[in-house]
């Protein structure tokens, strides 16, 4: 499954992405922004969770930034389960913070979700992440005014996170251009 959207191309990983994927996940940045063991830590690990069969109802992707240089690995994205709920986890090389790039892959992540038929979908930030609050809320995730304590790999600890929720079939996501009109453009 592929996504493609005004400056993204959103895809699941292959080997190749390796050199790529070893250099982003190790900032500082990004590994205290990723909770629970969403990415295993050595080559090997990271090859095998690249390979790893999918279920096609919660894809994965890798973000890449399309440009005339061709794609560059700039973040990942996916949905998983998380109890008995459906939730949405991404990241963002530092560099590319702060540009619109997690929003427009968050709001394509959750425009094929609801084609896949879910109809909520929940995500957490840490606490300290006011950046990420900020991509959730903008992307129609509402603050449910839950926290839970949550492992962050790159603290070495748990932090505490905050959990959003958001309702597919709430008609502003059709404002956001949330929907199977957004989603022809995935291949």
């Amino acid at each position: 499954m592929f996504i493609r959207t005004e400056r993204l191309f959103l895809r699941p990983g292959w080997p190749e992405d390796m050199g790529e994927l070893v250099e982003v996940l190790d900032e500082d940045a990004v590994r205290r922004s990723i909770g629970i063991s969403a990415l295993p830590r050595s080559a090997v690990a990271l090859r095998e969770y690249i390979s790893r069969p999918r279920d096609p109802l919660l894809p994965h992707f890798f973000i890449n930034l399309r440009d005339d240089a061709g794609a560059r690995l700039i973040g990942g994205i996916g949905l998983g389960r998380y109890g008995k709920d459906v939730e949405l986890g991404y990241w963002i090389a530092q560099r590319h913070r702060g540009l619109g790039y997690a929003t427009e892959a968050v709001r394509a992540v959750l425009a094929e979700a609801r084609m896949l038929g879910h109809r909520e979908i929940v995500a957490l930030h840490f606490a300290d992440n006011e950046a990420s609050a900020r991509v959730l809320q903008t992307s129609g995730f509402k603050p449910t005014g839950e926290t839970r304590a949550r492992l962050s790999i790159g603290r070495g600890a748990e932090a505490q996170a905050r959990l959003y929720v958001a309702t597919l079939a709430d008609k502003l996501f059709d404002l956001l251009g949330v929907g199977p009109q957004s989603a022809a453009q995935a291949a």
